[in-house]
């Protein structure tokens, strides 16, 4: 089975549908037809069940994506390992963003390529949901989240950085003039939440009730900040965020900043599962620490 074969089947497998598969891939919903029957007569059984509204995995099907995954998982990895060492290096450690300010932490990264120049740190902003989730797969080396983290099989490192917390309006917003805004009005419009937090690190980012005892209600759930901000400019929402955010949304026409004076301050620190630190995560440690941290 050709390469391209096995990844038209796994993302089938994964969407169900034949025209989101082609889009997907960027290849025509023919070849993607194409693609199963042919490896439906070399196994001599259908993978999928098929009618004129479903499209569902057989067991056999099912048995194969199983069996697939990791391979082809592995043969991407292995392709990714000799991409790597063809420029001299030979590790990679994943590091997911939970704040927004790339551009502000890029010193820390830096400084670790300067030290360790045959380490390859991989920089990638997360989606917020099921953070936790996330690391514990091993999707992600280390995660730089807001504090505090409270998970038994995570080790908490030293922090990048601390800032204020401000919420985001719609420009049209009846907020829109005040000075600042108390928690305690929270309670009086909607926000957004993110699938998969744990209900304590939630808290400590949007509390559940105000100082009052009333319920912030959370009406939709969102899986990146651009998706947040999204609502917040539609009016569907209002939305508190570190404030750093403000300095790449800043100028948005349709959005408009708050202070929030009685929400604590974030710190945001490299997290990671204890069983997996290895010599790449902790010495990312040791310069963060060397470096230190910042408040904006």
């Amino acid at each position: 089975m050709e390469l391209r074969d096995i990844e038209i089947f796994l993302v089938l497998a994964e969407e169900l549908h034949f025209g989101r598969t082609a889009e997907r891939l960027h290849v025509s919903p023919a070849r993607v037809s194409q693609a199963i029957k042919k490896q439906e007569r070399r196994i001599g059984a259908e993978l999928f069940s098929r009618t004129s509204r479903t499209v569902r995995l057989t067991e056999i099907g099912l048995q194969l994506r199983d069996d697939l995954r990791p391979v082809h998982a592995g043969l991407h990895a292995a392709l990714d390992r000799a991409r790597l060492a063809a420029h001299g290096i030979t590790a990679q450690l994943r590091v997911s963003m939970l704040p927004f300010n790339l551009i502000d932490l890029h010193p820390y990264w830096k400084a670790f390529r300067s030290r360790y120049p045959h380490w390859g740190p991989q920089i990638r902003q997360t989606t917020f949901t099921d953070v936790f989730g996330q690391l514990r797969s091993g999707a992600m080396d280390v995660v730089v989240a807001w504090l505090p983290v409270e998970e038994a099989d995570f080790t908490v490192g030293p922090a990048l950085c601390t800032d204020s917390r401000i919420l985001a309006v719609a420009a049209d917003h009846q907020l829109v003039g005040r000075d600042s805004v108390p928690l305690e009005l929270f309670a009086e419009f909607p926000h957004s939440t993110a699938l998969g937090l744990a209900d304590y690190w939630e808290d400590s980012y949007l509390p559940f009730h105000t100082p009052r005892g009333r319920t912030i209600e959370r009406i939709t759930s969102a899986d990146t900040a651009d998706d947040l901000i999204s609502m917040v400019g539609m009016g569907e929402i209002i939305h508190s965020f570190p404030g750093h955010a403000t300095r790449y949304w800043g100028g948005m026409p349709n959005i408009r900043w708050l202070p929030v004076p009685d929400l604590p301050a974030m710190t945001f620190a490299l997290v990671w599962r204890a069983e997996a630190e290895n010599d790449l995560i902790r010495a990312l440690a040791d310069t963060v620490a060397d470096l230190g941290a910042f408040r904006f």
